[in-house]
């Protein structure tokens, strides 16, 4: 066999069993399905394939082999594949029959683990008193909105509830699955495997990165709280009334201008004057919260994107969000959640590569690289004139300036808490997989979660409890949450270019093309810090997200006018199709479809939001 008959050969193995995986898990994550059997051994399949190490040796045969080949363009061609998957098999090979069989254990463990946590029932009061069911999303609004500290208490409660349930129903199991299958693969910690395979690094130089970041943000946050404290007192500092004492009246305020039944058509008009094409790529949007589905956003792609013997094979992207329409603030958080899902799916639609290990979400694809992605655009929501020119009410009047200018109040000087909010993931994260079998026990690891929030948010008892953060829970995303916090010092930097290049970011028609260019296309072919080099003419760098945390809100108010002003001389661009063959779904059922135009699609939406939910 050639080289390059070889490559597409792998290719073709690769596609049949990723799209097989692919479909059980969305299926069994939507609640469509519940085959978690037949999901299991579908991952177990595609685990085996990237886990041969007998493929090392075999792909640096065939990329020696290559170097005969006559035609120079199908010389580079093939010996970019080969050398792609040579790493893709690297990051993943298990050299041992102890590692293979400790993975195939993982799967088997965690799939009966997710299944239990799906059946699971979350509970908590509402403001008449009755007892109503809760999912993660929903629970996290009425903590964020409700104006009944009661029933906040509640919801809050629910989550510490469910942190004690997962401790008692195979958490702790799975935390020592996972350090004996790091240790087979010459890890001290799974948390150590983790963090080398998905970000390259080890956690030391981790660590260097995240405590710069904690020191330099330590003194803002503390004020915050402690101003916090004085104004309203001891209690605005309790779990359950956190995140409302600063927030709750202005999300009450912005909801009329930002109804769930827009956003989608939000999401098409600005990423269409953003200039983002989607290259042809199919595209299943689930949207509304029910029972039985995974609880929290994600972007998956069945079929990466990629040119297989010159012909381009679009990518097929599924993404979701949990908005419940009627929840006071669901509107905000499910738009923010499509321009974050909506994001991941541009960017693995617009992967130009020839094979398909350059375009899918799993390493050797590093996790802050892809949120880059994803967190570049759904930061355009908090621009001042994103929200003039996008959020309106019922009778198309934009939002005021002095709601604009309460959200900067409320949220600006807790900016450094919601990043730091992130950073405490990867503390607790790493000192519980340090723990011993003997010292991994339920009253241990919840005073080690208390620990790391008093230490890192300042707080008794996290909004948001550690371990009930679905991701510690997936063997994709545990140990790789810190993904989110480089993605946004990487966000914050590439903000600034575009700023300084062009002065603007709302409905910029420049971005889109840049992104693609120097973020996109290549794929997990070049590291996250050549794509901001590309772009932005230096490495990464973490002071720009750090500037961003340390402004004052009135420093932010000034600079948010300015955009206000500069927006209203702009004339907007028309919108033109995404270039996408797009499906909304609520599980089985189809919403809406781009059949006929991207707006009539929209339409349909809105027509079944209204219609369902009233508003």
């Amino acid at each position: 066999m050639t080289a390059t008959a070889y490559l597409y050969e792998l290719n073709q193995q690769y596609l049949t069993l990723h799209r097989t995986k692919e479909d059980f898990f969305w299926e069994t994550y939507m609640g469509t399905s519940d085959d978690h059997q037949g999901s299991a051994q579908a991952q177990t399949k595609w685990t085996e394939f990237l886990s041969q190490a007998s493929k090392i040796p075999e792909l640096r045969q065939q990329i020696l082999n290559a170097e005969s080949i006559a035609d120079p363009d199908e010389k580079r061609s093939t010996v970019t594949g080969l050398k792609g998957w040579l790493t893709m098999f690297e990051a993943h090979a298990l050299e041992s029959e102890k590692a293979q069989m400790l993975k195939k254990e993982l799967i088997d463990f965690e799939a009966a683990l997710f299944e239990k946590k799906q059946n699971h029932t979350m509970t908590y009061r509402d403001e008449s008193g009755e007892l109503k069911e809760g999912s993660l999303p929903l629970l996290a609004s009425v903590i964020r909105t409700s104006d009944n500290e009661e029933v906040r208490q509640s919801a809050h409660q629910a989550l510490l509830d469910l942190e004690q349930w997962l401790l008692s129903n195979g958490f702790l199991e799975l935390v020592k699955l996972r350090n004996q299958f790091a240790k087979a693969m010459g890890y001290d910690t799974f948390f150590d495997y983790s963090v080398q395979k998905t970000e390259q690094m080890t956690t030391d130089q981790l660590f260097r990165i995240l405590d710069d970041f904690e020191c330099r943000t330590r003194d803002c946050h503390l004020n915050s709280l402690k101003d916090l404290k004085n104004q309203q007192g001891t209690q605005a500092l309790l779990g359950h009334n956190f995140i409302n004492a600063f927030s709750g009246d202005v999300m009450r305020e912005l909801d009329p201008y930002v109804p769930f039944s827009r956003s989608l058509r939000r999401w098409v008009e600005s990423f269409s004057r953003l200039n983002i094409n989607y290259s042809g790529a199919d595209l299943t949007l689930d949207l509304l919260d029910r029972k039985g589905k995974y609880q929290n956003g994600f972007c998956h792609g069945p079929v990466p994107s990629f040119y297989n013997q010159n012909q381009w094979i679009p990518a097929k992207v599924n993404f979701t969000s949990n908005a419940k329409p009627d929840q006071i603030g669901s509107g905000y958080s499910g738009i923010n959640t499509l321009f974050h899902e909506g994001g991941h799916a541009a960017h693995f639609a617009n992967v130009k590569m020839n094979a398909p290990c350059f375009s899918q979400e799993f390493a050797p694809t590093s996790m802050a690289y892809a949120e880059t992605q994803s967190m570049f655009c759904d930061s355009l929501l908090e621009d001042a004139d994103w929200l003039k020119r996008y959020a309106h009410d019922a009778e198309g009047n934009p939002v005021p300036d002095e709601i604009i200018k309460a959200m900067i109040d409320s949220r600006q000087p807790f900016r450094a808490y919601q990043e730091r909010s992130i950073l405490v993931v990867p503390y607790f994260e790493r000192t519980l997989y340090q723990l011993s079998d003997e010292e991994l026990t339920p009253q241990n690891a919840t005073q080690l979660a208390r620990k790391m929030e008093a230490q890192i948010l300042g707080l008794e008892c996290s909004p948001r409890p550690l371990m009930a953060i679905p991701h510690l829970l997936s063997d994709e995303s545990a140990c790789s949450y810190q993904g989110y916090l480089l993605a946004h010092m990487a966000v914050y930097q590439t903000r600034a270019h575009f700023l300084a290049k062009y002065g603007y970011l709302t409905d910029n028609p420049e971005i889109g093309p840049q992104l693609a260019e120097h973020y996109w296309h290549a794929g997990n072919s070049v590291s996250l810090n050549a794509c901001i080099e590309s772009l932005c003419g230096e490495g990464f760098n973490a002071k720009y997200l750090a500037d961003e945390c340390n402004l004052s809100a009135e420093q932010l108010w000034q600079s948010e006018q300015q955009k206000i002003r500069a927006s209203a001389t702009r004339k907007q661009n028309p919108v033109i199709p995404l270039n996408a063959t797009i499906k909304v779904v609520d599980g089985d059922k189809e919403l809406a479809s781009n059949t006929g135009s991207d707006i009539d699609m929209c339409q349909q939406f809105e027509k079944y939001i209204t219609e369902t939910y009233g508003c």
